[in-house]
């Protein structure tokens, strides 16, 4: 089982940047797929980006394409999230994930972390 921890979550005007941060532990971390998920109040957790083993794949959900960038250190077992042009909309509890596989779709994803609040102000 792999253990994930998010950090840099916080509170940034509209179009402000933050970049969040999700240390892996736990099984190999190179060998599989990451992901990142958001939960907003009342809603459902919603896919945001996933980005294969090797780091040489991404795909990003329609709402952050063009804004958010993914990426991972297999070194430091660690993936990313940087967010731009942050919007009020993008408040919620964002979610490192894990896959088993070395390329995920939204729905392969079985290991949680337990979130970092983002809140953007109008």
């Amino acid at each position: 089982q792999v253990q994930l921890v998010e950090s840099g979550g916080g509170l940034v005007q509209a179009g402000g940047s933050l970049r969040l941060s999700c240390a892996a532990s736990g099984r190999t971390f190179s060998s599989n797929a990451m992901g990142w998920f958001r939960q907003a109040p009342g809603k459902e957790r919603e896919f945001v980006a996933t980005i294969s083993w090797s780091g040489g794949s991404t795909y990003y959900a329609d709402s952050v394409k063009g804004r958010f960038t993914i990426s991972r250190d297999n070194v430091k077992n660690t993936v990313y999230l940087q967010m731009y042009s942050l919007k009020p909309e993008d408040t919620a509890v964002y979610y490192c994930a894990a896959s088993h596989l070395p390329v995920a779709g939204k729905s392969d994803f079985g290991s949680w972390g337990q979130g970092t609040q983002v809140t953007v102000s109008s």
